[in-house]
């Protein structure tokens, strides 16, 4: 028996040292690389060997080998993830604001799908789905109990072939089915009002590939609406981030030309890089710049008119950097909670070299590989950004806010590179409080409940930002503090 592990295992190690061979030499081209611990690799090949032949039953070499990848990076921080082919779907979807499905915004009600919005042009929309409609039954699925997420799953798929949805329609009383051919959706990332006359919202829900193009034109049109615009609200809550490019052009609409946007710090020359506000730091790949059109529009306004950003803590990543060169170079005041605090940049390899991650066709690696800093120099890693007016959610307060994961509540975060974090123990009893509220809450009918829709007549934040252009009374929170960073556990 110990003869067979010991061949299993040298065999294991010539597999493994022999894929790392080709990671060493793509890493020592660029001069990075310190020699192999081959040492831990025969350990890691014995550990292979043992579970081959000693396992209760046979295991995939591959699965085996993927799991390891798996739980190296996973391991790091996170944010750092291998992708397979599932999840590398999924992730460029999530990037590209682009999938294959019938093109509904949806949300859980009474345990069934509601359909908050059809996306205009999408098939769900021609085929007449409309707000408030609840799906009961997907295909042959009855959805009553059905997860959210399966249930999306259910309605994505390949383009071309058909799902059958069953709609309740309460405002007729009936019940009726309707086919639907899926193709590709792009999602709306970005939505805009005038909220009243001289006054407007615009909303960014992520930074995805077109955020940038979709938000010019509704800079556009609100323009064209309001041409004596006195004042904007940027509006960053919950958006969890996406492009850093995308986030670089958006901050760039606002602040005069060339000043610093972001700046990041890692090991390799890649990963130090200063990003300004200029096309050459946000249109790296080319193409027509959205903000050079939005700038003729309104002969510049955009520059120079009054700004509020609202942010609370599920604003992260490329929402903070906006929230954060904005603050730094005082050209808008930020009202709201402080943000989720993801201050790390992920860059995202085919391992394929020769195919880009858009049309990767194997798997990838997403990793850490920066820290970012704001203007000013502060890294937001683990503590986030403190608005410069604290405004709760609601006129009764901030009623949930303390249940909202933060990057300091995650495991193995990363910690900020300045100086220690400090536990908070209090957070853990605001979670309980807002525990119980939020169950009690929800045994409210929906038109009662406490959290309106974002740029809603009555959302309470959104109406504090106004009064606040107007230079009116603002209901500052009278609870909330700035948080400590909070310790990471070693």
């Amino acid at each position: 028996m110990a003869q067979k592990l010991k061949i299993a295992g040298w065999i294991s190690l010539g597999v493994v040292a022999g894929a790392l061979t080709t990671v060493s030499l793509q890493t020592v081209a660029r001069g990075t690389l310190a020699p192999l611990p081959l040492e831990e690799l025969q350990q890691l090949a014995a550990v292979f060997g043992m579970v081959k032949t000693n396992y209760v039953e046979p295991v995939d070499d591959k699965k085996l080998i993927t799991d390891a990848i798996v739980g190296m990076v996973s391991s790091l921080d996170p944010h750092s993830q291998y992708l397979d082919k599932k999840a590398l779907k999924e992730f460029n979807e999530g990037t590209t604001g682009k999938f294959v499905g019938v093109g509904i915004e949806i949300s859980q009600e009474d345990g069934v799908i509601k359909v908050v919005s059809p996306i205009e042009g999408s098939p769900a929309f021609r085929a007449g789905i409309k707000p408030n409609d609840l799906i009961v039954k997907i295909d042959d699925t009855p959805v009553k109990g059905l997860a959210l997420s399966e249930g999306v799953k259910r309605m994505r798929g390949e383009p071309n072939t058909k799902v059958l949805l069953t709609i309740f329609r309460k405002s007729e009383s009936r019940t009726f089915p309707v086919s639907i051919t899926r193709e590709e959706i792009r999602t709306q990332s970005v939505r805009s009002k005038v909220v009243e006359p001289g006054y407007a919202w615009i909303r960014l829900s992520q930074f995805q590939e077109r955020t940038v193009e979709d938000f010019a034109r509704k800079a556009e049109e609100i323009y064209k609406q309001e041409p004596k615009l006195k004042g904007l609200v940027l509006d960053l809550r919950n958006d969890p981030g996406g492009y850093l490019d995308a986030a670089v052009a958006i901050s760039a609409a606002f602040l005069p030309e060339n000043v610093t946007v972001v700046s990041a710090n890692g090991q390799l020359p890649e990963s130090k890089f200063t990003y300004k506000a200029s096309p050459q730091y946000y249109q790296r790949r080319g193409g027509a710049d959205p903000l050079k059109h939005l700038q003729e529009v309104t002969k510049g306004a955009l520059k120079s008119v009054p700004l509020v950003v609202l942010v609370n803590e599920g604003s992260a990543s490329a929402s903070e950097i906006v929230a954060g060169a904005l603050q730094d170079h005082k050209r808008a005041k930020l009202l709201g909670n402080q943000t989720f605090g993801k201050g790390s940049v992920q860059t995202a390899v085919c391992l394929d070299p020769s195919f880009r991650m858009d049309n990767c066709p194997t798997a990838a690696l997403k990793l850490t590989t920066s820290r970012y800093y704001t203007p000013s120099g502060k890294s937001i890693q683990a503590k986030g950004i403190v608005p410069d007016v604290m405004v709760d959610e609601t006129e009764e307060g901030n009623l949930f806010a303390a249940l909202r994961t933060r990057e300091a509540d995650l495991t193995q975060h990363l910690n900020s590179g300045q100086g220690e974090e400090v536990k908070d123990d209090a957070r853990e009893k605001a979670r309980e409080e807002a525990r119980k509220k939020l169950e009690e809450e929800l045994k409210k009918p929906l038109a009662d409940r406490k959290m309106p829709e974002y740029g809603s007549d009555k959302d309470f934040q959104l109406i504090q930002a106004i009064n606040q252009l107007k230079g009116q009374t603002v209901m500052v929170s009278k609870t909330q503090v700035e948080r400590p960073e909070e310790k990471k556990e070693e």
